[in-house]
């Protein structure tokens, strides 16, 4: 357990990476019929003529309350750094109405602000298959949606990022192309992405199940215990490797949603599997910091986003 220092300084941090108002995108475009199924565009706020796009896959332990709303300051944020940014939303587990419990000690949603003791179970996390399907049918549709939605995109200068269980759906989309044979959403060759840049990712299951990362969601991502071990090979980062794209990962050392351990894993396994990826281990931070506007990991995020795509 955390101590009451750690525990309130993650507090402080989660409070204000929510404290933003959202932010409404330029245009957004659908990539299927399900709600769910959107993707919202947002241009640079600089006057690049041709900006390289960034793709973000927002995090909250893949629970239906958490949506693509609460990553729209840092969003913005990229944009206002002169990216293009396409926010994808996907298919979650639960109720979008009953509010996730995160208690900040890692057994919460890994997103959203705390509600402290007495709150309602989390709802379960994910849903299997629909969340892969909506990340892969978004990634394959995306270079024509962007076209029309966003003709200050560079789709040739793309550059995928996401946080928490949105950091590790990046490191899946990537990856595609080594997923097994008979996996529906395997690629034929890897995708025309720059890199990746994931931030605080759930990037390996059986070290964040031994860590009950945010109340077993990875468990519950794969549909529980009776399912895990055969599904796990076509929706765990750390067997997908290596994939050939450029990977950074950007973890808090005092991360108490996603510990630090988590992404040294999968950098072990990357390297084990004759790849290297970048781990860029930030002093002091924990787990919000690095999509919060007002924190100095953000402009961390942001460079290393930019060293991928410029």
């Amino acid at each position: 357990m955390p101590d009451d220092a750690a525990a309130a300084r993650a507090a402080a941090e989660e409070e204000s990476a929510f404290s933003h108002p959202a932010v409404d995108p330029d245009v957004t475009a659908v990539y299927g019929d399900h709600p769910d199924q959107v993707i919202d565009f947002y241009a640079p706020r600089t006057d690049t003529t041709l900006a390289p796009l960034v793709v973000v896959l927002h995090g909250g332990a893949w629970r239906a309350p958490y949506d693509r709303r609460h990553i729209t300051p840092f969003v913005d944020y990229l944009a206002r750094k002169g990216f293009a940014v396409a926010n994808v939303e996907y298919r979650r587990g639960g109720d979008p109405q009953i509010p996730a419990q995160n208690t900040g000690s890692g057994s919460g949603s890994g997103s959203g602000p705390g509600l402290g003791a007495g709150a309602p179970p989390a709802p379960v996390a994910g849903r299997w298959p629909d969340t892969f399907d909506d990340v892969a049918a978004a990634m394959d549709v995306l270079p024509s949606l962007v076209h029309g939605a966003l003709p200050q995109a560079d789709p040739r200068r793309m550059v995928l990022t996401g946080h928490s269980a949105g950091g590790h759906l990046a490191l899946w989309a990537a990856a595609r192309h080594v997923l097994p044979a008979d996996a529906p959403w395997r690629t034929d060759g890897p995708a025309p992405l720059r890199g990746v840049v994931a931030l605080a990712p759930i990037a390996d299951f059986a070290v964040s199940e031994k860590l009950d990362v945010c109340g077993n969601a990875a468990l519950q991502l794969l549909g529980g215990q009776d399912n895990f071990a055969e599904r796990q090979p076509y929706a765990d980062p750390a067997l997908l490797l290596p994939t050939g794209i450029a990977t950074t990962l950007v973890q808090g050392r005092a991360d108490l949603v996603v510990p630090q351990a988590v992404a040294e894993s999968y950098a072990d396994a990357a390297a084990k599997a004759g790849e290297v990826v970048g781990l860029t281990l930030l002093e002091d931070v924990g787990h919000f910091p690095l999509i919060d506007p007002a924190a100095d990991a953000c402009a961390v995020v942001a460079e290393e986003i930019a060293q991928l795509a410029w």
